[in-house]
């Protein structure tokens, strides 16, 4: 994580992930949307963060859409992106109630990007697998693929940059062309079975992928 930024504890990340589950299962029972200003938390989650909630089902991608920058206070990015990845996610049917007793939820918590100021053909050295997220921009089309992406996907980093691109809606080797790279680091919050314990995740080591 970048200088000065407080980490969350296991319990603040516990509340993290119930926060998110709490906005969509509400939600979908009674059709009243969460902020997280209707119950009392840890002074964090008014600290403005980027975020990501992301949504499995059955080992798949469910949902998954947040704020990649600090614009708002945490609770509130929490549960908006909750919502969002529940009900807005272009790629998916909306998310329905009886399902919720299916799906796992994680919570990614963003560090600024910053950019990656380096000539392109350095660009694959500077990138830590498992440590970096990453952002591509080109004119108005921007691509974001978070830090437990690549090796989940067992990607390098020249493939973390090309899947990278083709989520901005670019070339794959955009990132060769001129196109603008960020990085960034997540703290991982997750469910380990759908209303399970949660842990924090590290995929730092890409090992860990074979528990």
């Amino acid at each position: 994580m970048e200088e000065g930024v407080k980490l969350l504890t296991e319990d603040e990340g516990k509340i993290a992930v119930q926060l998110a589950r709490d906005a969509i299962e509400t939600y979908l029972r009674t059709g009243e949307m969460m902020d997280g200003s209707e119950i009392k938390l840890p002074s964090v989650f008014n600290e403005e963060r980027g975020v990501f909630v992301t949504l499995n089902k059955n080992g798949e991608l469910r949902g998954c859409i947040g704020h990649p920058y600090a614009d708002s206070p945490l609770k509130y990015s929490i549960t908006d992106s909750a919502l969002s990845a529940a009900l807005r996610d272009s790629r998916f049917p909306q998310v329905l109630a009886n399902e919720m007793e299916n799906i796992t939820v994680e919570v990614t918590i963003l560090t600024k990007p910053e950019l990656m100021d380096v000539p392109p053909k350095e660009l694959p050295t500077s990138i830590k697998i498992g440590k970096h997220g990453l952002i591509v921009k080109s004119g108005y089309r921007q691509g974001l693929l978070l830090p437990q992406v690549a090796p989940e996907n067992d990607f390098d980093e020249i493939e973390f940059l090309s899947h990278t691109c083709l989520k901005a809606g670019l070339p794959h080797d955009a990132w060769i062309e001129g196109a603008e790279v960020y990085c960034f680091e997540g703290q991982i919050f997750m469910e380990k079975e759908p209303l399970g314990e949660v842990v924090e995740k590290d995929f730092k080591d890409k090992a860990c992928l074979k528990e």
